[in-house]
């Protein structure tokens, strides 16, 4: 057992006669840790770009409530009167009357 480990760590398994399978199976190991590293960082990559996505979502969200406050206050009676005297018109004194049309059959 010790001199298995001694073996191992002064890296005889390396250059001893069967040693091709033993370089098979650390360069398959190496290509694995590659993989695995390009995978983490494309992960990394994607949550990244979520978060940035999500971050421009909650700014639009915001955009859109100030538009639409604006639009509501824009839509408002008084804000149309105002607007409109500038412009030399005026609301109406009289109230509207509704007409009906009868048709006969």
């Amino acid at each position: 057992m010790k001199k298995g480990f001694y073996n191992i760590v002064k890296g005889k398994f390396l250059v001893s006669d069967d040693a091709f399978k033993n370089w098979r199976f650390i360069i398959f190991l190496s290509f694995l840790a590659l993989v695995m590293i390009g995978s983490s960082h494309s992960a990394d990559r994607k949550v990244h770009e979520i978060a940035r996505l999500n971050n421009e979502v909650k700014e639009l969200k915001s955009e859109y409530v100030d538009v639409r406050m604006q639009l509501m206050q824009a839509k408002m009676e008084t804000k149309i009167i105002k607007a409109m005297e500038n412009r030399g018109l005026f609301p109406s004194e009289t109230p509207p009357k509704k007409v009906v049309i009868k048709t006969e059959r």
